[in-house]
């Protein structure tokens, strides 16, 4: 569980700008017809998300080894 747990904030500090950077861009550019991509996209943020929660908790709890 906590390798779990490592691995998302991990995902979240480390993919989070390139996720957003290109989601952004390919919004501008396309026009979401396919419900894989919105899937895609929204597992994507909500993994990020999640990530940052889990940071900001570790943080606030003082449990940075």
């Amino acid at each position: 569980m906590n390798f779990i747990k490592f691995l998302i904030v991990w995902i979240s500090q480390n993919l989070a700008m390139p996720f957003w950077i290109v989601g952004h861009i390919h919004l501008s550019v396309n026009v979401y017809k396919d419900i894989h991509e919105i899937y895609a996209s929204v597992g994507m943020n909500l993994i990020v998300l999640i990530g940052f929660i889990l940071d900001y908790r570790q943080s606030q709890l003082g449990n940075y080894k």
